[in-house]
């Protein structure tokens, strides 16, 4: 099939990849100049596990093409799909759909016969229709039939979810769109992914609801790990106890200093905000974004407990700055609201992240970014594990304490057991654990 990808960020370059990966005709479109030349030559704008080969070989055998024209691709296509960003819209939470709309224009002028246009960007209940009113609005002639088709992507295994997904939503209003789509998706199909077919209104939710339940367990646990502190238990036996009962399972029940990255954060608050705009308010997840906006700063103050209470004066070493391991992205990373807690406590900051400081830069100021886990540790207070690379997991402590002012490790993912960091003559807190 040929396939028009519009927009060539997180989805649209993973989405297009894959999809040419499966033999399909593929044209990543994007209005950015200088992505698209970098894609040209081979330069990937995002650190994903895989990607630059995956894109190097189909652009090798001619499946996959970049380009900042929409209209060709787009007259050529079977499917057109719409994965541009769907940012939190400023003031008021609520998704902002502007660069959606302003495809669906684009798209009505440039399609040519019966073409299928895919939303696979987030978007809130309702916008499928909105899209398809736009294109009739724009051009009454265009044949086109309009479908949902969310993304479940996790960053740092995007490839690996997409090719082997646990399920491909597909929301429809048109019958003639169930083919296509079907053909799309064929060889995950024959490999027995489940493909669900909805109600395009119900697709939509379907993407919401899972990003909310999922950051309203990451919450449940970050809870129980505050209990356990009071009372003496381990939150890490306690989610092992709960994640063994197959009704709950044991997924996201890893207790740190609250979710971020450009789903969660952005997802939930649309979803309050679109349950609010309908007088059904999901009060869940209300609580959900208000404990998890509070429990970044929370951890900043294990921090200062950890050093006698006060920051001033004092050196502060933060590993991992990215919002999870395996991405350059620090978007609502929970180190941006560590370390700004802590620089308001008096605090110089060193940080060291093997993917996301080119990234931080922008984000952050007057941190002093290093080599690797040790010179950041140089002339630190305390050394705070934020973001659990791999590299942070077999730490060299006797080297460690060679080069820290203080022995003082505050783990905020539960990395190490105490004993082992104890051991070593290091003061250690973590997270839900007396220890």
């Amino acid at each position: 099939m040929k396939i028009a990808m519009i927009g060539s960020g997180y989805v649209g370059l993973v989405s297009g990849a894959c999809l040419a990966d499966f033999g399909h005709e593929v044209t990543c479109v994007d209005k950015a100049v200088d992505k698209i030349e970098a894609l040209k030559r081979g330069e990937i704008p995002i650190f994903e596990p895989g990607l630059d080969q995956l894109v190097a070989t189909n652009v090798k055998a001619g499946r996959l093409a970049f380009t900042t024209d929409l209209s060709g691709p787009v007259g050529e296509a079977d499917v057109v799909f719409i994965a541009v960003g769907t940012p939190s819209r400023r003031g008021d939470g609520h998704a902002d759909l502007s660069y959606v709309y302003g495809c669906a224009r684009e798209i009505a002028a440039a399609v040519k016969g019966f073409t299928v246009v895919v939303t696979k960007s987030t978007v809130p209940v309702g916008t499928g229709d909105e899209v398809e009113r736009i294109i009739r609005d724009t051009n009454p002639d265009a044949d086109v039939v309009v479908v949902s088709n969310p993304e479940f992507l996790r960053e740092g295994a995007a490839i690996g979810d997409f090719k082997r997904p646990d399920r491909i939503v597909i929301g429809i209003e048109d019958e003639r769109a169930r083919e296509p789509m079907t053909e799309v998706y064929r060889p995950l199909y024959l490999n027995q992914a489940p493909l669900l077919f909805t109600a395009r209104r119900t697709s939509e939710l379907i993407k919401y609801a899972g990003n909310a339940f999922l950051a309203m367990k990451i919450t449940f646990i970050n809870e129980m790990a505050d209990l356990c502190e009071r009372v003496g238990a381990d939150v890490q036996d306690v989610a092992r106890g709960i994640g063994l009962d197959g009704r709950i399972g044991s997924k996201f029940l890893h207790a740190g200093p609250g979710y971020g990255g450009s789903c969660f954060p952005k997802d939930t608050l649309a979803l309050v905000k679109t349950a609010q705009d309908h007088d059904s308010p999901v009060r869940l997840i209300e609580t959900t974004v208000a404990i998890n906006d509070q429990r970044k700063r929370a951890m900043a103050r294990k921090v200062v407990a950890a050093v006698g209470g006060d920051l001033r004066g004092k050196t502060i070493a933060i590993l991992g700055l990215t919002f999870k391991p395996n991405t350059d992205d620090m978007r609502e990373a929970p180190s941006l609201s560590i370390i700004q807690a802590l620089q308001d406590g008096g605090a110089t900051v060193r940080g060291y992240d093997p993917e996301g400081m080119e990234a931080a830069k922008g984000l952050l100021d007057n941190v002093t970014y290093t080599k690797d886990a040790y010179d950041c540790a140089t002339g630190a207070d305390a050394l705070v594990i934020v973001t659990e690379w791999d590299a942070f997991r077999a730490l060299d402590f006797p080297r460690l304490k060679t080069v820290m002012t203080a022995p003082v490790l505050v783990d905020l993912r539960n990395v190490y057991k105490a004993a082992d960091v104890t051991r070593h003559g290091f003061a250690y807190a973590s997270v839900g654990r007396v220890a």
